[in-house]
């Protein structure tokens, strides 16, 4: 009998011992960090760190004071500096904390319960009491999902440390388009000042030549109409570009005197050749961390459902040993009489069959499924899409580069000829020019879309956000440029 009763007490208290025993994996303070940032590592070519307490913030700080010293801030430069400084990544990560204290919380969810009674104190005869009761109950069902709660809990930390990794790749991607867009706007101010220049000296030519007498008043307003509405671009652009440097102080966190920093006055050269992506759509779909997550997200929806399946006719069963000690007085002495009982408790829900709960379980499944189903077409689409940007927004910068910008510099220089033998006017000379200036500025913004076009493969092979990869290529506003950069 105490063989037996000494097993149901070891039966109930195993879960106590073994829940105690498995917290290693969860209960570290960067818990999945290391898996995530491996993660993003390799599509961003950069490292993050998770900062939890303050020397871990000083050498962040410090190693960004560091990087900011260089004299002007490349896209490299920029993205680590954004990576170490951004609190709202940070923020991601603590998600990711939160999710491994649940799961942790989890391995220690099955715990028996513990009761100590006494009753009769202070009878007469027995000093301190009459009956000890002791008992200890554990629940059965809850040690029989016990295993998929803990599965359950550790498919939402895999998940955890994708989305982590997804919004470091996000950060990284929308740092690099903030810079590439912030150095193209002040790149675009250099030449629209030029084009003022020249629609200056067109204006200030025609009122002289207006003053002799030579040029009709319409000639002359057409030439001023021109600066006027040019002086106009000219500060809306110099906004445009502020904003789009402010918005790149935003993804690196800075503030203060930080802020001072200057970045490039043009964008890189295109490339020599392009990188080979002809199997970008199988990359995408085997790399891409938003659809493991929803790969995830279905095995845990189905493992949701297993579990409304197991707790669907009972909802609780529980196991309870009982251990009482009565004393008693006869003929002068205390006698004992020790008493032990098991007794099995459990709920059923009369009035509810659980076919609601596993109706909604298996709409979930299925809502999940198809989501799943969407976004693998989804990917494939963004990944063709972003091949085509890059390609043909490469074909599309190296024709200006190639022809256009070169066919105008030809037409100045010829205007410049012309003009120096007196077979062309003034006005056309200046003209030439500003169409030159003009087809700069769109060769410009062709090479920055090729810029943003590269910028977008990391999040379409690896995940996170992806911007406009066709943007216009257009005559973009700008702001006036020091020399030194901005």
């Amino acid at each position: 009998m105490t063989t037996r009763y000494m097993k149901l007490i070891f039966s109930l208290a195993l879960p106590l011992v073994t829940a105690g025993c498995v917290t290693t994996d969860y209960s570290a303070s960067d818990a999945g960090f290391t898996n995530a940032s491996l993660k993003s590592a390799e599509a961003t070519g950069k490292q993050t760190v998770w900062i939890q307490n303050q020397k871990q913030a000083q050498a962040a700080r410090d190693r960004v004071k560091t990087l900011m010293a260089r004299k002007t801030i490349d896209v490299d430069t920029a993205v680590q500096v954004a990576l170490l400084n951004n609190k709202g990544l940070q923020a991601s990560y603590a998600d990711l904390g939160d999710s491994a204290a649940d799961a942790w919380q989890t391995q220690l969810s099955v715990l028996p319960t513990f009761s100590v009674g006494v009753s009769g104190i202070g009878t007469p005869g027995l000093e301190a009491y009459r009956v000890l009761e002791g008992a200890i109950a554990a629940n059965i069902l809850a040690l029989a999902t016990y295993d998929r709660n803990i599965k359950l809990a550790d498919n939402r930390f895999r998940q955890a440390q994708l989305k982590a990794a997804i919004a470091t790749i996000s950060l990284a991607s929308e740092t690099r388009r903030a810079w590439i867009n912030a150095v193209a706007a002040w790149e675009n101010v250099a030449y629209l000042n030029q084009a003022k220049v020249a629609a200056d000296a067109s204006s200030e030519l025609a009122k002289k030549i207006g003053e002799a007498g030579s040029m009709p008043k319409a000639e002359q307003a057409r030439e001023h109409v021109f600066y006027a509405e040019l002086t106009g671009e000219t500060a809306k652009a110099r906004l445009e570009a502020k904003l789009a440097k402010e918005e790149l102080i935003r993804l690196m966190g800075l503030s203060g005197s930080d802020i001072d920093f200057q970045i490039p006055n043009r964008l890189p050269n295109l490339p020599k050749a392009l990188i080979k992506r002809d199997d970008i759509e199988a990359e995408a779909i085997h790399k891409r961390m938003d659809l493991q997550v929803s790969r995830l997200e279905l095995q845990a929806t189905a493992q949701s459902y297993k579990l409304e399946d197991v707790t669907r006719i009972v909802t609780d069963i529980e196991l309870v040993g009982t251990w009482e000690k009565e004393r008693e007085r006869e003929d002068g002495n205390i006698m004992s009489d020790i008493s032990k009982a098991a007794a099995l408790e459990f709920t059923i829900p009369i009035f509810d069959s659980g076919q609601a709960r596993l109706r909604k379980g298996e709409l979930a499944y299925m809502r999940t499924a198809n989501q799943l189903a969407e976004l693998a077409v989804n990917v494939r689409s963004e990944a063709r899409s972003a091949h085509v940007a890059y390609k043909s927004n490469y074909d599309i910068a190296r024709h200006y580069r190639n022809n256009v910008v070169p066919l105008r510099s030809a037409i100045e220089q010829q205007s410049m000829l012309n003009y120096n033998g007196m077979i062309t006017s003034t006005f056309e000379l200046i003209s030439d020019t500003r169409d030159k200036i003009t087809s700069t500025i769109l060769a410009v913004n062709a090479k920055r879309d090729f810029w943003l076009a590269e910028a977008n493969l990391a999040p379409v092979i690896y995940g996170g956000s992806t911007g406009s990869s066709t943007a216009e290529t257009e005559v973009a506003s700008a702001g006036e440029a020091p020399a030194g950069g901005h």
